[in-house]
């Protein structure tokens, strides 16, 4: 298994703190709770039902054409490399490590490209991509890079005039629309993944969604075979989808408490190098040290060792950014101090 974000309980053990003690920062999730439906007895008692309406509510919230609902966009991952016969495979990197995994898993040849060699590849205008599939994520996890949409479409074509896909993951697209392409994903070898537990904060509902053709989607659905969502996530899933007003209050806080984590990152000396609404990247420090020192004062950050660096997530409360500033201004000076 590879490592996430999250694990708040062998952290507490490691630490020896109560898991209610901690601030945990490590899943770039929003930090305050959706406000849920009531759950009907029948959701648990019955077997769920595909036309209750949850499919309509993800294309009307996405703009896409048609939607196949997963047990988190972690199914769909684990699922598309089964879809096509062992092929060449890049992925634009560093990304989330679980895409790389799942397509070496089953017998693809896959290899990692930055943003340089990947145009290099797919920008020289004749001729046939060096892979089949591309798979990248956007806006990308952990660094927060975003690749233009219309760059995305033109390597799209260039790829499916060759029989080839291009997969984007897009579990940290809601708070930043304009980048998606799902209005797109009706495009032949396009495969759009959503999510439902970064934006919404609720990753413990496991319920995402594949954008993708029909076909595509009818081929995935078989395999992935029926009940793949259950009922009170479904029931979960329509009520959020179809809360507009909700939806942009809370991607209006996102946009505010990103730029203020930034800001709380930069007075402290730690400028972040990427990030987007849900969460900062930091490279340019110890980033195993700092991990350690915040995690002894029972901080949990998200330590990366390749690449090497810390994701932050948002705080919830005031309460929590008081704790987070404190933390970080008393790591950071005793940092300075024994370097000095």
């Amino acid at each position: 298994m590879l490592e996430h974000g999250g694990r708040l309980l062998e952290a507490a053990a490691e630490f020896g703190i109560a898991p209610d003690q901690w601030l945990d920062l490590s899943t770039g999730l929003a930090p305050w709770a959706w406000p849920l439906p009531d759950i009907p007895s029948a959701a648990w008692m019955r077997l769920p039902e595909p036309n209750d309406g949850l499919e309509l509510a993800a294309c009307a919230y996405y703009g896409a054409s048609a939607a196949l609902p997963v047990a988190g966009s972690q199914a769909a991952i684990q699922a598309l490399p089964q879809l096509r016969a062992p092929c060449r495979v890049a992925i634009l990197g560093p990304c989330y490590a679980e895409h790389q995994r799942a397509w070496e898993q089953h017998g693809h040849q896959v290899q990692l490209l930055d943003m340089q060699q990947c145009e290099a590849l797919l920008n020289v205008g004749f001729g046939s991509p060096s892979f089949d599939v591309l798979v990248l994520v956007n806006p990308d996890n952990p660094t927060g890079r975003v690749v233009d949409r219309n760059r995305l479409l033109e390597w799209h074509g260039q790829l499916s005039a060759h029989g080839g896909w291009l997969v984007v993951d897009e579990a940290f697209a809601d708070a930043q629309p304009a980048c998606s392409l799902a209005d797109c994903s009706d495009r032949e070898g396009l495969i759009v993944l959503r999510s439902v537990g970064k934006f919404f904060g609720l990753a413990g509902l496991r319920l995402g969604f594949v954008l993708a053709e029909p076909q595509l989607l009818r081929l995935l659905e078989s395999w992935l075979g029926p009940w793949a969502v259950s009922g009170p996530a479904r029931v979960v899933g329509r009520s959020l989808l179809a809360d507009t007003t909700m939806q942009q209050v809370w991607r209006q806080r996102l946009l505010q408490d990103g730029r203020r984590l930034y800001e709380l990152l930069r007075r402290c000396g730690l400028t972040p190098s990427g990030g987007c609404a849900l969460f900062q990247w930091v490279t340019d420090a110890d980033v195993a040290q700092l991990h350690g020192r915040l995690a002894e004062r029972g901080i949990l950050l998200r330590l990366y060792r390749q690449p090497r660096g810390l994701r932050i997530g948002l705080p919830a409360t005031e309460e929590q950014w008081l704790r987070l500033e404190q933390a970080l201004t008393d790591v950071v000076q005793v940092t300075k101090e024994s370097r000095a």
